[in-house]
Formats: C-alpha cells, sequence, structure tokens
C-alpha cells in the first residue's frame, strides 16, 4: 500500500470514527430529559409533589440550558473540547443515576446535573462538528439532529411500559438511560487520548476571534434560534391539549404527536442533504420558517384540517432546527468562535423556548380561547422569517 493509499485510509477511518462520536454523543441529548413527562405522575404520586414542584421538576432542564450555555465555551477552552465533552458526558451519567436513586433530594440534584451536562454537550456539539466537519456541517449536523429526535422518541416510547413491568417503576425506566452515557464514555475514552496527545497542536488554531455578544450577526443568529425554538415547544407543550379540547381523543392527539416527531426526524436529514444547495440559507430558511406560520395560522382559522398543519409544523421545525445548530459554524471562522456562538444562542434561546410556552397558557387563560395565543405566535413567527432572512445571509462573524 502506498503513502497515498495509507493517508487516504486514515483519513477515512479518522472521520469514520469523528462520526460515530457525534452519533454516541447525539443520542444522548434529549432522551434523558424527554423521558420524565410520561411518567410524571407517578413521579409525583410517588414523591407526594405538587403541580407546581411536579412543573419545576420538567422545567429545571430547560433553566439550566438557559444558565449554563454560555459557560460552556470557557470550559472547553480550558480543558479542551473534547475533554469538557467527555466530562458533560460523565456528568450526564451521574445525574441520571442519582435522580434514580430512592434518596429524598437527589431527584432534584440528579436533574440540575442532567440539565447542566446537556446545556453543555448542546453548546459543544456545533463546535466539534466546525472543527472535525469543516466541509460537511450541514449534513453532520442534519445526522446528528435527526438522531437525538429518534432516539427522544423511543425513550418517550418505552419509558412507561418499563415503569408499568419492573418493580422498580419509574426510577429503573428513567436509570437506564445511564447506559447510553456510559457506552458513549467507553467508546470515546481512546480518542479522548489520542486528542489529549495533540492538545497544543489544537490550542495553535485557536486563533483570537471577535465576540458574538459584541456582533449584529450573532444577534441575528441567536434570534433565529429563540424563535424557532419557542415554535417547537410551544406544540411540544400545548398541541395535545389544543387537539383534545376540540374534540379529537387523547390516542389520536397523540399519535399525531408521534407523526410530529418522527416527521421531523426525516425533515432533519432532508435539511442536512438540501442546506448547501444554495450560494447561502435564505431561501430554505425562509421557506421553512413561513411553515412555521402556516401551522399557527392554520391551527387557529381552520382547525378541521389539524393533521395538515401538524405536518406542516414538522417540516418546518426538522428544518429548522438544523439550520440553526448549522448557522453556529456557517457564521464562525473557527470552533471556538463557534461554541462562543452556541453558547450565546442556545442560552437566550432556550430562555426563549421556556417562556413561549408559559406565556403562550397565559393568553390562553386570559381569552377564554385558543385563538389568540395561536394568532399572536403566527405574528412571532413572522418575525421568526425576517430573522431567518437575516441569519441565512453568506457571512460570518468579523469578516
Amino acid at each position: 500500500m502506498d503513502t497515498d493509499t495509507r493517508a487516504a485510509s486514515t483519513r477515512t477511518a479518522r472521520f469514520g470514527f469523528a462520526f460515530i462520536g457525534v452519533l454516541l454523543i447525539a443520542v444522548n441529548l434529549r432522551v434523558s430529559f424527554v423521558s420524565v413527562g410520561p411518567v410524571l405522575d407517578n413521579i409525583s404520586s410517588d414523591l407526594e409533589l405538587t403541580s407546581a414542584a411536579a412543573g419545576f421538576l420538567t422545567g429545571l432542564p430547560l433553566i439550566a440550558f438557559a444558565v449554563f450555555s454560555p459557560v460552556a465555551p470557557a470550559f472547553a477552552s480550558r480543558v479542551g473540547l473534547d475533554r469538557a465533552l467527555w466530562f458533560s458526558l460523565l456528568i450526564l451519567a451521574a445525574g441520571i443515576i442519582l435522580r434514580s436513586l430512592p434518596i429524598p433530594g437527589l431527584i432534584w440534584v440528579g436533574t440540575a446535573l442532567i440539565g447542566t451536562a446537556i446545556a453543555f454537550l448542546n453548546v459543544l456539539v456545533p463546535s466539534l462538528v466546525k472543527r472535525d466537519f469543516p466541509n460537511r456541517v450541514s449534513q453532520v449536523t442534519g445526522s446528528y439532529t435527526a438522531t437525538q429526535a429518534a432516539f427522544a422518541a423511543l425513550g418517550a416510547a418505552v419509558v412507561v411500559p418499563v415503569a408499568q413491568t419492573s418493580p422498580a417503576g419509574w426510577r429503573l425506566a428513567l436509570g437506564i438511560w445511564a447506559g447510553l452515557a456510559l457506552i458513549a464514555l467507553a467508546v470515546l475514552l481512546p480518542w479522548l487520548r489520542r486528542h489529549a496527545a495533540n492538545r497544543p497542536a489544537q490550542r495553535q488554531g485557536e486563533a483570537a476571534y471577535r465576540s458574538p455578544w459584541k456582533s449584529a450577526l450573532g444577534w441575528q443568529v441567536t434570534l433565529f434560534m429563540g424563535l424557532q425554538s419557542i415554535a417547537f415547544y410551544v406544540l411540544m407543550a400545548w398541541l395535545p391539549t389544543i387537539e383534545q379540547s376540540r374534540g379529537v381523543s387523547a390516542a389520536t392527539a397523540g399519535v399525531h404527536l408521534s407523526v410530529f416527531l418522527l416527521v421531523s426526524v426525516f425533515a432533519s436529514l432532508g435539511a442536512g442533504a438540501l442546506l448547501h444547495r444554495g450560494s447561502d440559507q435564505r431561501l430554505i430558511a425562509v421557506v421553512t420558517s413561513a411553515l412555521t406560520f402556516v401551522t399557527f395560522a392554520g391551527l387557529a382559522l381552520a382547525p378541521a384540517l389539524t393533521l395538515l398543519w401538524v405536518l406542516a409544523g414538522a417540516v418546518g421545525c426538522g428544518f429548522l432546527i438544523v439550520i440553526a445548530l448549522s448557522l453556529f459554524s456557517l457564521r464562525t471562522v473557527n470552533y471556538p468562535q463557534a461554541a462562543a456562538l452556541s453558547g450565546m444562542a442556545q442560552s437566550v434561546g432556550y430562555g426563549l423556548g421556556a417562556a413561549g410556552p408559559v406565556l403562550f397558557g397565559a393568553l390562553r387563560d386570559l381569552s377564554g380561547d385558543w385563538t389568540l395565543p395561536l394568532l399572536t405566535t403566527a405574528v412571532i413567527m413572522i418575525a421568526l422569517c425576517v430573522a431567518a432572512w437575516l441569519a441565512g445571509r453568506n457571512r460570518v462573524i468579523g469578516a
């Protein structure tokens, strides 16, 4: 085998292992978080939680996302990107285990650790993609986004049967997801050691960059991230309730939500394939943002076509999250700057994402009907279209 062939084989192997590493991290990004909802009644009954406490338990990870996302870039800069990712997985595994132990108070400690770990992973994975896959950002982002969505749907589907069939109940149903984090830790450990040996060389690539907090483009990407988060989290929180209040059975509403999640997976894969077809991302970002406007306006004005609006929202949200995550790499000059933009955008974005369902519910209480909150959200989606146009332009922060 000649030198060029060996070099090509080495590059292929390195690419393949790095891609597997990204997917292993991706399977841990949602499942431990979303699997709580289906067994929340069991948890509340067992621990005698009030409705407010149960709501805080489900909202605690989102609070952690907003609070700790800006911290992740500094942590990665201090210990190195690969070590930061590995330690975040370790914190995640510890949090999942602690959450499931029958010791008073540990469910809160474990949930806080889970939220912190996922916040770090959410921020740092786009930086990893920027560093290891600079020419395949959208394809890799689409793949890992679809992977995390697929495992989230799997977790939501199996957590109740496990809780019902096991003597340990919800504790085992939530604790089993530590296995995914432990597998990722074991597989990535050799890669971590290899990169640790090359850490000085990595540091040479960490050139100075303009902070996204001081950039108009940084704020445009951040606004895009936040507004698309509102669309997703409002639909996740309220869509089944809206349907049931209009006479749709709980089972049918659940099927519609499953359809939404499944279509989102394929939409994310499609976004990865299409994102680089044009000279920039404006067209695809605006068109898919417009789908979210159609979704909320349709739910308000033509409720008989709910399934159509669910499909439109699924395609829109599936594309938009991939576009948003890809922009962290596409609008930055190097992977430390990508981490900084990711931390900024996800901190603000998850803050807006957490506030969206709350304000939506408040408007429902104020008006006594779903029309006002749905049309208000549709107007917000028009702002998303504007942010999509601005963030989708082909430029980078500091250029």
